[in-house]
């Protein structure tokens, strides 16, 4: 049983019912050059397809993917952003970087130059995302959590400071380094969160937690519109649950029962 994850630009093909087209054959109009690859997750087989043009047919819809994750099975969404990474990166490696030949497929999920036989695997692009707090000022027995609006957020929601990581840098000195470039802050007691496959389109958010050790808000403006110190029940709008900014946020607020009770 074949499961086909068809995309058109940012849309991915889900039956009028909110699920992805499955069956020994496609149910909808396929051409050959259409199948970017095919992979195997778990007892799937899982065809990633990249649409000439959205598909208008009454039983099916075109989504965007991150809408998805709302509709979609936590395992089947996670496939889904893998064949949206796939595409992508078919799209991007089409020569090769060393001689200029053409590049082909060679396994699922790496491709082999026709000439100088360079072999070439999907880059991801990691980044790291942290949540930082501190005892309030007014009150020691309660925290506070530093949340930022970023300039290229859509909405009016505050989120975490996030950044990518540079060649020759650990994951704990990005972390320094983005919350110092970004806010001015100083942090510590660095401690690792948990991940998050990112598909927008290549990425991999690393999260952690710290401690705030010291310094005052100076916003990065470039990057930062505003931002600032909250308490649990005082809270900005926040991201919406298909982020792992948000299952830190959410991890904060929950240690606290009583409050976690009332939202």
């Amino acid at each position: 049983m074949r499961y086909y994850f068809a995309f058109c630009k940012g849309d991915i093909l889900l039956t009028r019912e909110g699920a992805i087209p499955f069956g020994e054959s496609p149910s909808f109009a396929l051409q050959p050059w259409q199948v970017v690859t095919t992979v195997r997750v778990g007892e799937r087989e899982c065809v990633a397809i990249r649409l000439d043009s959205p598909i208008l047919a009454p039983e099916f819809q075109m989504v965007p993917l991150r809408k998805t994750y709302f509709m979609l099975p936590a395992d089947i969404y996670q496939v889904a952003g893998k064949c949206a990474e796939l595409i992508y990166w078919d799209q991007n490696s089409r020569y090769c970087g060393c001689c200029g030949a053409p590049m082909r497929w060679h396994t699922a999920i790496s491709k082999h130059c026709t000439e100088c036989g360079k072999e070439l695997w999907p880059q991801l692009a990691t980044a790291i995302i942290v949540r930082v707090t501190r005892q309030a000022p007014d009150n020691p027995d309660e925290e506070e959590i530093l949340l930022v609006h970023a300039n290229n957020f859509k909405g009016r929601h505050y989120g975490l400071v996030a950044g990518f990581v540079e060649t020759g840098e650990t994951l704990e000195e990005c972390v320094r380094r983005e919350v110092r470039e970004e806010t001015g802050l100083e942090v510590t007691s660095i401690r690792y969160f948990g991940s998050q496959p990112w598909p927008y389109p290549c990425g991999l958010m690393v999260g952690f937690t710290a401690d705030y050790m010291g310094g005052d808000i100076h916003l990065q403006r470039s990057e930062l519109g505003s931002g600032g110190w909250y308490k649990r029940n005082a809270l900005p709008e926040i991201p919406d649950k298909a982020s792992i900014a948000r299952r830190l946020i959410d991890d904060w607020v929950d240690r606290l029962s009583p409050l976690s009770h009332t939202r």
